[in-house]
């Protein structure tokens, strides 16, 4: 399918592709009617207004309670002041704002093939992104994973940039409100960014300190009893359970799975990721290290329910840029999002045994898992390299040739440039200072006995002018030499006299 060209036909596809997009979110998908931020706010109600337990309140007519760290609940408490309905209105506004700073983070960070389609681009990828089931359940549920990954991106966004000073601040956060993004703290340690990892931890464990001052109480049982207890969160064998925790469990349903598996399972798909993480960040591909980091917490984490999966989001962004040079990952891309978009594992939700159960019931496992085996990773996506400190960000200015001087009656042509001065390594680009010149010239600039008199008559004369006209060996260098454009345009408008 090829795009439109011209802005009519693009607003066009744009007005048609968010008209089918509403229609399909508004009839097809399972809503989920806000399960999980009304139980965001049933706790923190019954915690302050009524004197409850923070981890004893239980959703009317289920068994689902808040299940988050301490400052999780501490980071909700404005809740307490709004009504449910208003409530629902913030939370929309949020995942919308950190939708935003994803949607723009990936396309800052991805490259210049994704970003040269401009606005257009963005509002595709706004109506493509809509229809992703983990983004849909994400605003269904109430859910707080994109603002998680908007908070981890943060600080890839910081580090691609060189701007290192507070990277850390977002994991940190992060880890303080749900445990699996402190995995991005090893990332830090792995990429050799000391300072960032403090940072992170320094921030999760003042944050944890702080909600223990504020909730003793509810600290105290939660890292001594409910962190411990996965039942809390949900059955492991159910199908929206789409972690190599939740295959197992299937497999082994109704009796519990094997925990030596697991943690085996764990530490190959940590050790995989370990690799492919170091080998992109020796690359300095920023987000190429953050997509496989999240993967590889999808995968190791006990419960990662279907709406967690917007952490493969970088994943699909990077195989979309790599798509555009080759077009079987792109084929490779869509057939994968496509997947994402279907909810094809509830189909398993009653009963996932056989073998297309084990297919099909773990889709998602199975593209998670492909990724970090396969994402193409470990190219520069942006100009500089930010996981290397390098003693100066500007390039020392290329040295002048020696200016020659020859005689007017010399029969010798002009003595050639030092060695070291023709050696040194330019851009392939650029051309040399002394050079420019003697290509401008052309044929007549030739050398030998004949042509002796003339250069040397040309000298003479420059000289009793003050050199007004400069020759290229004396011509003064561009203003910015560490721009190659700027010094050839400098020769390509004005060429020198011949």
């Amino acid at each position: 399918m090829r795009m439109p060209h011209t802005d009519r036909g693009r607003v066009l596809f744009v007005l048609v592709l968010a008209g089918a997009v509403t229609v399909f979110t508004a009839t097809v998908p399972l809503l989920r009617d806000w399960f999980d931020l009304r139980v965001y706010h049933g706790a923190v109600d019954a915690w302050i207004h009524h004197g409850g337990h923070l981890y004893d309140y239980r959703v009317p007519g289920t068994t689902y309670g808040f299940t988050y760290p301490p400052f999780a609940a501490v980071g909700m408490l404005p809740m307490a002041l709004l009504g449910l309905h208003t409530a629902i209105a913030v939370g929309l506004l949020l995942n919308l704002a950190a939708t935003a700073f994803v949607l723009h983070t990936l396309y800052v960070l991805t490259g210049r093939r994704l970003r040269r389609y401009g606005l257009f681009g963005i509002a595709v990828g706004v109506c493509l992104l809509a229809l992703l089931e983990p983004v849909r359940d994400t605003f269904s549920f109430g859910q707080v994973n994109l603002l998680l990954l908007a908070l981890v991106l943060a600080d890839a966004r910081l580090i691609a940039a060189g701007r290192g000073r507070w990277a850390g601040v977002g994991i940190g956060l992060a880890a303080a409100v749900k445990l699996t993004p402190a995995i991005f703290i090893v990332l830090l340690l792995l990429a050799r960014r000391p300072r960032a990892a403090v940072t992170a931890t320094g921030v999760a464990v003042a944050a944890t300190a702080f909600a223990a001052l504020a909730a003793p109480d509810a600290s105290r049982f939660y890292w001594t009893d409910a962190v411990w207890d996965t039942a809390r969160i949900g059955r492991l064998a159910y199908v929206s359970n789409q972690s190599l925790q939740g295959v197992l469990a299937r497999l082994a349903d109704p009796a519990e799975p094997s925990r030596a598996v697991w943690a085996l399972s764990a530490l190959a798909v940590l050790g995989v990721w370990a690799w492919r993480a170091r080998r992109a960040l020796a690359a300095g591909d920023v987000l190429g290290a953050f997509a496989l980091t999240g993967l590889a917490a999808c995968l190791v984490s006990p419960v990662t329910w279907v709406h967690h999966l917007v952490w493969v989001l970088p994943s699909l962004a990077i195989l979309a840029e790599a798509g555009l040079r080759r077009r079987r990952l792109l084929w490779l891309a869509g057939g994968m999002y496509v997947l994402l978009c279907s909810s094809v594992v509830w189909l398993w939700v009653d009963d996932a045994s056989g073998i297309d159960g084990f297919v099909g019931g773990n889709t998602y496992v199975w593209i998670t898992l492909g990724l970090l085996l396969g994402l193409p990773v470990g190219q520069s996506r942006v100009d500089r390299r930010p996981w290397r400190r390098r003693a100066s960000a500007t390039a020392p200015a290329p040295r002048a040739a020696a200016p020659a001087s020859v005689p007017a009656g010399s029969s010798q042509p002009p003595e050639p440039p030092e060695r070291s001065e023709r050696s040194a390594p330019r851009e392939p680009s650029e051309p040399s200072v002394a050079a420019v010149p003697a290509r401008a010239a052309g044929p007549a600039a030739g050398s030998g006995p004949d042509r002796a008199p003339a250069v040397g008559a040309a000298l003479a004369r420059d000289t009793a002018r003050g050199s007004s006209d400069p020759t290229g060996s004396t011509r003064p260098m561009a203003s910015k030499p560490q721009s190659s454009s700027e010094r050839a345009s400098s020769y390509t408008a004005n060429p020198p006299p011949s």
